[in-house]
């Protein structure tokens, strides 16, 4: 199922307007593997490995899931993200610029959180789909507008996974009747 989503996803974003000045994946297999497959949709292209936007778990209010991680790795974490916000959420110097990045949902909520200016320790009060795609867009005075988060509109519902709340979906062929 994840080739199926990643495929789906690149030929969303290849369908997409512009073209995508920079290309990043997180060092981790499964981001990789997904890049691999969504980069397929851009032979010309190539994804550079970002270590900074490797998942991690930045501080939360949810004390069941930061229970097994000390509060230095969740700063440190916290810190990692941040460089990447600082690195990719930022105007344009010049002409716009289309970055794509390749990552974990951790990540993708924790920058989604920062572009909307909330506390960065909500990041676990949305859920964000496998292959789904969050647009942000920064303005040339700074201001962000989130434009989309985990939107999974190319996967059909049967192929749709990782999204918390979702029930589990059969992957069966349904019986005509």
């Amino acid at each position: 199922m994840p080739k199926a989503q990643a495929h789906l996803a690149g030929a969303r974003l290849a369908g997409m307007p512009g073209r995508f000045d920079g290309m990043y994946v997180s060092p981790m297999q499964r981001a990789r593997d997904t890049a691999a497959i969504i980069g397929q949709s851009f032979p010309d292209r190539h994804f550079e490995v970002v270590d900074d936007l490797a998942e991690c778990v930045p501080p939360t209010w949810r004390t069941d899931v930061i229970k097994d991680y000390s509060r230095k790795e969740q700063a440190d974490c916290k810190a990692q993200l941040d460089r990447d916000f600082a690195r990719f959420f930022k105007p344009a110097i010049g002409s716009p610029q289309r970055d794509l990045l390749v990552c974990h949902g951790d990540v993708i909520r924790y920058l989604v959180t920062r572009a909307l200016r909330v506390d960065t320790k909500a990041w676990l009060e949305m859920s964000v789909g496998n292959a789904s795609i969050t647009v942000v867009r920064v303005q040339p005075d700074g201001r962000m507008k989130v434009i989309s988060v985990g939107d999974v509109g190319h996967i059909p519902p049967n192929l749709q996974s990782g999204a918390t709340g979702d029930p589990d979906r059969s992957l069966a062929v349904p019986a005509l009747r």
